[in-house]
């Protein structure tokens, strides 16, 4: 099992842009590159070549008006973050991420999960596995 903690607003993948020319980009290019270099301390020796699950943890900034003037939490402010960017969007970032470094390519993952919440701390925690994790019904 591999775990580890990248500090930062989470971020989820943009999609693939076209100029006026035709030629097309990734507007992600830039964010995954980061993501990655945060990661690459616990990438292992080789990648992985099986059947890959991935849990995604995501913490984001709790918005100033959830707060009082005095700065306390107020106490009807959610816990979860249930509004923008998708959970979908914010696994394919990291799928993407780690792509080719940590697995082989990002089609092994067979069972994926994301969870999004308010934290102090804002960031991305990443545990993954090899073999096929059973999903409890």
């Amino acid at each position: 099992m591999i775990s580890f903690w990248v500090p930062g607003k989470p971020q989820a993948l943009k999609r693939h842009r076209m100029t006026k020319g035709g030629h097309t980009y990734d507007p992600s290019a830039g964010d995954k590159a980061d993501f990655l270099a945060k990661a690459m301390a616990h990438r292992p020796e080789a990648p992985l070549r099986g059947p890959v699950w991935l849990k995604v943890f995501a913490f984001f900034p709790r918005p100033k008006y959830y707060y009082r003037a005095n700065g306390e939490l107020k106490k009807d402010a959610p816990t979860v973050q249930s509004k923008r960017p998708d959970c979908d969007n914010i696994l394919k970032f990291v799928a993407d991420a780690l792509n080719g470094i940590f697995w082989t390519d990002d089609a092994q993952i067979c069972n994926a999960s994301v969870y999004k919440a308010y934290d102090a701390v804002p960031g991305v925690r990443v545990v993954m596995g090899e073999g096929y994790a059973q999903p409890t019904v």
